[in-house]
């Protein structure tokens, strides 16, 4: 297999990762699309940098889908579904297509679904872990009856991918269920840095996680949770829902996984509100637990 054509739907942070690491790859042709291309506002700016990068801002996900025989989805979670919708009317037949989206085991099955009726090869894939800093190269799980075949193509472009199932909904569970411990690790910490800043008893609230867990910097690791999720909580929300779903499916009642995506959906209206603008990049916990404290009882 040599796929020389490939198109990503979703030109955000791992979008864009993926275009220039698949340019970097030798990839002949790269097409991206997203629906902030239709927006004034971004269109000149989005397009100027896929142009800067080498590769094609494609016109609509119909175009997109026309020229590539792999089509990357790389969305929101809420859009999984809508994606894969949209694609099948244009998709190439037997064109491969790599749902990296963060969607429940049911979401995939429908998505996958809809994308093999229509003649295309459906593949998922789990990302394991933060794309940056680890670029193309993110370690991901892949499933489906398609996935053995793509993987060999994939590991020929440096990514690192490893078939767990012919099964859809294997590699999302495994990512679903990672998510509610790290994405809930995330929630915890702002909630208890934040509350322990508002009453002056962060320095000794750390150094005890210190000593319980002393293979972590919990200083550092609270100012990487808390500037990741102002920047990108609400996709964080989103995943959460589906990890949501995700327990749901398996017959189980979300308590956690609801309640982690309620306080990284706060985060994201707190960014949209501006809390946390012209913060220094980077900036620690604390700056960011500063514009997120209200008046209350007075420090001891």
């Amino acid at each position: 297999m040599n796929i020389q054509r490939v198109g990503i739907v979703g030109y955000g942070e791992v979008g864009r990762i993926f275009a220039a690491g698949l340019k970097q790859a030798g990839v002949e042709w790269v097409g991206v699309w997203d629906l902030k291309f239709d927006e004034p506002a971004r269109r000149g700016e989005l397009r100027a940098l896929a142009s800067a990068q080498g590769v094609q801002a494609c016109t609509s996900a119909a175009d997109l889908c026309a020229q590539a025989t792999l089509v990357i989805s790389a969305v929101t979670a809420s859009n999984t579904l809508a994606v894969a919708f949209e694609a099948t009317a244009d998709l190439q037949p037997g064109a491969f297509f790599l749902d990296l989206n963060s969607a429940s085991p049911g979401t995939k099955q429908d998505a996958a679904s809809l994308v093999d009726t229509a003649g295309g090869r459906y593949v998922e894939a789990g990302v394991m872990t933060s794309v940056p800093p680890h670029g193309l190269h993110v370690p991901m799980l892949l499933g489906g009856a398609h996935a053995g075949e793509l993987a060999g193509q994939l590991r020929a472009w440096g990514m690192d991918v490893r078939v767990v199932s012919e099964q859809i909904g294997v590699a999302s569970a495994t990512k679903m269920c990672r998510s509610v411990m790290i994405k809930g690790l995330e929630a915890l910490v702002l909630e208890s840095y934040a509350t322990a800043r508002h009453y002056g008893v962060e320095d000794a609230m750390i150094a005890t996680l210190q000593e319980t867990f002393p293979g972590i910097d919990w200083q550092q690791q609270g100012s990487y949770f808390f500037s990741r999720v102002a920047q990108h909580g609400q996709r964080r929300a989103e995943e959460m829902q589906e990890a949501a779903q995700t327990v749901r499916e398996a017959g189980f009642e979300p308590v956690m996984a609801s309640a982690i995506a309620g306080k990284h959906g706060w985060m994201a209206a707190k960014a949209r509100a501006g809390v946390f603008a012209e913060l220094p990049e980077p900036a620690d916990w604390q700056a960011f637990a500063d514009r997120l404290r209200t008046p209350g009882p007075p420090r001891t």
